[in-house]
């Protein structure tokens, strides 16, 4: 798979730094994401990686990662570089049963986090992952359970989701500020369709792919809402769909209150 200019930049920065701090630690090096789904764009998208080591990084090796994200942030700010450490023994196991591992979450360092050690990370990896370094996924012993993923789904929904609406639903918030302009309200609607995506059909999908989902799945009246949404991810130059970004906020809280109602209904998933 080709992939873009600018991921090829970052991942290759992100290499060499790695083999003159510590040679031998990253021994896999995975691209999961929009880039791995096809769907990444320069101006809105990150760069998702699954990096494996032998064992889990502790004390020197821990302290060397942290400067190896460090500096490859420096040299290359963008796109985002933003994954999971894990070992090849865990890529064998449910998610679930790994804990906290070290990541990188919103171009931080974290010593011990959770947040993308889950089954729709794993189940790209296995099904989609592009390949930096390391064997091709095909030759991995991946776990891959479709009902964990949909489960996981429907807990992203009814826990995460919600939470995030009920925040985004009091204006003067950050959260509640930040869906006045255009990206947040992007990458909430078409996230939670990817959601909705994976529980009708036990399938992942790209945000755009979602999208496009969505316009089929839901009634008429949100197609605008998804359209809007489309245009932003896309990096369109053609004018909003709506008169005012207060109004545009409004139709896409009131979309993803919509798909949280229908995603947990009794009988969505196949």
């Amino acid at each position: 798979m080709v992939v873009h200019p600018r991921v090829q930049t970052l991942t290759q920065a992100f290499l060499a730094n790695a083999d003159q701090e510590a040679p031998g630690l990253v021994q896999g090096l995975y691209l999961t994401g929009s880039v791995a789904l096809g769907d990444f764009r320069p101006h809105t998208s990150d760069v998702d990686f699954v990096i494996v080591t032998e064992r889990h990084p502790v004390g020197e090796e821990l302290d060397a990662l942290r400067r190896i994200h460090h500096r490859t942030g420096h040299q290359v700010p963008a796109p985002q570089f933003n994954g999971i450490h894990v070992t090849w023994d865990e890529l064998g196991r449910d998610p679930s049963e790994c804990g906290p591992v070290p990541s990188v979450i919103n171009g931080r360092f974290r010593a011990r986090a959770t947040a993308d050690v889950n089954p729709v990370t794993w189940h790209v990896l296995a099904e989609r992952g592009v390949t930096a370094r390391g064997p091709h996924p095909v030759e991995l012993d991946v776990w891959d359970e479709p009902e964990s993923l949909r489960t996981w789904s429907l807990g992203s929904l009814d826990e995460q989701w919600r939470r995030w609406r009920e925040k985004a639903g009091r204006l003067v918030t950050p959260r509640g500020l930040a869906v006045l302009g255009s990206l947040a309200p992007s990458w909430s609607v078409l996230s939670v369709s990817r959601l909705h995506f994976t529980l009708k059909t036990g399938e992942i999908t790209s945000k755009s792919g979602a999208g496009a989902y969505a316009l089929h799945a839901f009634p008429e009246r949100w197609q605008r809402i998804v359209n809007e949404c489309l245009r932003v991810r896309r990096g369109a130059r053609s004018p909003s769909l709506y008169e005012s970004a207060l109004a545009r906020r409004r139709a896409a809280l009131d979309y993803i209150e919509m798909v949280l109602d229908e995603s947990l209904r009794p009988g969505l998933a196949t």
